[in-house]
C-alpha cells in the first residue's frame, strides 16, 4: 500500500521536467542551426493520484507492480507539424543514448477503433538521484497538432459521458478522426510541394553563380 503519494511520485515529476528540457533544447538546436525542426512543441505531466487509481481498478494492476506494468506514470507529448515528422522524432528517440527504447506502439499507421493516431514509445530513463542511479519508465507520445486538438477534444468528451457516449457521438468522432488525417495527409503533400520548390531554387541559384564565374575567368 502506497501511503505518502507526493514521495512515490517524486522522481517521476522529475524525469518529466528533465525530459522536457532534453526534447526543447533538442527543437532549439535545429533552430539554432537554420534547420527545419520536427518538434513543434513539448509538454509533460505526472499521472494524477486518482487517475493512478482508477486506472489500478480497471486494468486490474496489482499496486506492487505499479512501477512496472503502469508504463505512463510519466508521460511527455511531443508536437509536430506534418506526420512525416512524428517518425523523424521517433528516430531521434532511437538514437540518443540517454534513454532506452523498451516498446513501441504506432497508432499513425493503425489507428485504434476510435480513430486515435499518435506513436508511443515507452523508454527506461536513468534519473540520477542522492542515492544513485534509478531507472523510471515514461512514455512519450509524438502526434500532429492536428491530431492532439482531437484527442483533446475525444478525452473531454469521454470523461463528460464516463466513457458511455452515445453511439452516434462515436461515429461523428470517428468521422472527424478520418477528416483529421485527411488534413494531415493534405498539409505534408503541400510541405513536400514547397520543400521540393525550394530545393529547385536553390539549385538553379547555385548553377546560375557558378556560371557566372565561369564566364569571369574566362575573361
Amino acid at each position: 500500500m502506497i501511503e505518502n503519494w507526493e514521495k512515490f511520485l517524486r522522481p517521476y515529476e522529475q524525469a518529466v521536467a528533465e525530459l522536457k528540457v532534453k526534447f526543447r533544447a533538442l527543437r532549439d538546436d535545429y533552430i539554432q542551426k537554420g534547420a527545419e525542426t520536427p518538434i513543434e512543441f513539448v509538454t509533460g505531466r505526472v499521472k494524477s493520484v486518482g487517475a493512478i487509481q482508477e486506472k489500478l481498478v480497471r486494468r486490474h494492476v496489482d499496486e506492487e507492480r505499479l512501477e512496472q506494468d503502469m508504463q505512463d506514470l510519466a508521460g511527455i507529448r511531443i508536437m509536430t507539424q506534418f506526420t512525416n515528422d512524428i517518425y523523424t522524432v521517433v528516430d531521434l528517440i532511437r538514437a540518443r543514448n540517454d534513454m532506452v527504447v523498451l516498446e513501441e506502439r504506432d497508432y499513425v499507421t493503425n489507428s485504434k477503433p476510435s480513430g486515435y493516431r499518435s506513436y508511443h514509445i515507452v523508454v527506461e530513463y536513468p534519473l540520477e538521484t542522492v542515492t544513485g542511479e534509478r531507472k523510471i519508465l515514461a512514455e512519450i507520445q509524438i502526434r500532429t497538432m492536428q491530431m492532439n486538438v482531437w484527442a483533446t477534444i475525444e478525452h473531454a468528451i469521454n470523461y463528460k459521458y464516463e466513457g458511455e457516449y452515445p453511439d452516434d457521438m462515436e461515429d461523428k468522432l470517428r468521422e472527424v478522426a478520418e477528416l483529421t488525417f485527411q488534413v494531415d495527409a493534405l498539409f505534408q503533400e503541400m510541405h513536400q510541394e514547397i520543400s521540393e520548390s525550394q530545393h529547385a531554387l536553390r539549385n538553379h541559384t547555385k548553377r546560375d553563380t557558378l556560371g557566372d564565374e565561369n564566364f569571369n575567368l574566362s575573361e
